[in-house]
């Protein structure tokens, strides 16, 4: 990351463990570790993608950063002031700053409120008057590309990608700075994925906002975002610019993933590398390298103690033994 650049948002060796609890007393049997350190920072004004298979903590780590779920460790330090310690209430002022677009288009909007309505509810927390949170509703309408005559109208009356249209209106709503996209195309059809990604690039230029972009698309997030952080199973295993990771990827995870993204110009008789073996349990992750049971170049070091990341380029950290 630049020097010159002034960052929003660092998190440092985020964990949110969640207990199992069984027997007739429920007492605490074991713990499902869903994010168990992870690190990354965003700049004012651009992207950061977070990209890694289904259940690697993805999503919970987007819960986590907005404080809708409190981290059992680590640090959440939003325009250089660690949030983590704040109670609800000393983090409402901050929720206006930092908003998120759900995955379902459908489910995050109330079926019994008008469009118009779901966007204004923010304003009117915020105390705004009517005439003031109407006007601010239909030129968020306009921007996001609907009709301000649409604010009547109910969501089960919109298409998938208008609904999502909307569900980004709301999060501009309160002039927030930082917008969290939890997978927000992947239940959209492919034609309005590009779409809503143009929109969202639209939106990163005009009005300056910073994304933290989660999805296992990586054709999408190598568009939309400037710097790559790749999970797995809690874990982040590569951090790099999103081009240097393209070009140069390290980490043998993040070689796989690479190797599955469809391109035109690739040779279409190659054979896609594919990983043996299963995902561990997140709640009894091995010692060392947790991609060490699916590595095609593990050795015995990888399974002894904790790999911490070692920088093997400018911007780049990798943690992995193979990739000094």
């Amino acid at each position: 990351m630049d020097s010159q650049e002034r960052i929003l948002l660092k998190v440092e060796g985020l964990k949110k463990y969640f207990p199992v609890r069984r027997g007739f007393f429920q007492r605490t049997a074991a713990h499902i570790k869903a994010v168990d350190g992870v690190d990354f920072a965003i700049a004012e004004g651009k992207s950061v993608g977070l990209v890694g298979e289904s259940g690697c903590g993805k999503s919970t780590v987007a819960r986590v950063i907005l404080k809708l779920l409190e981290p059992d460790a680590g640090r959440i330090v939003y325009k250089g002031r660690d949030i983590t310690p704040l109670s609800p209430k000393e983090m409402k002022p901050l929720r206006k700053e930092m908003q998120i677009v759900f995955q379902d288009p459908f489910s995050s909007l109330n079926p019994r409120m008008t469009v118009g309505q779901s966007i204004e509810e923010g304003l009117r927390i915020l105390g705004l008057s009517k005439n003031r949170r109407q006007g601010r509703r239909d030129e968020l309408l306009e921007m996001v590309g609907l009709s301000a005559m649409t604010a009547d109208r109910y969501p089960h009356e919109f298409s998938g990608g208008q609904r999502q249209r909307v569900g980004v209106a709301r999060a501009l709503s309160v002039e927030s700075s930082l917008i969290i996209c939890d997978e927000p195309i992947s239940a959209l059809d492919v034609s309005i994925q590009a779409q809503i990604i143009n929109l969202l690039k639209d939106l990163q230029d005009r009005l300056d906002l910073s994304y933290l972009f989660i999805s296992h698309d990586l054709n999408v997030v190598g568009y939309l975002s400037d710097t790559v952080a790749v999970m797995y199973l809690g874990h982040v295993v590569e951090y790099a610019r999103a081009d240097t990771l393209f070009e140069d990827p390290r980490h043998p995870y993040t070689r796989v993933l690479l190797s599955a993204v469809p391109s035109v110009e690739a040779d279409l008789t190659s054979k896609i590398k594919t990983l043996k073996g299963e995902v561990p349990s997140p709640m009894d992750p091995p010692p060392g390298c947790k991609f060490q049971g699916r590595c095609p170049l593990v050795e015995p070091r990888c399974k002894q103690g904790e790999i911490d990341f070692s920088r093997v380029g400018e911007d780049h950290l990798v943690r992995c033994w193979k990739a000094t």
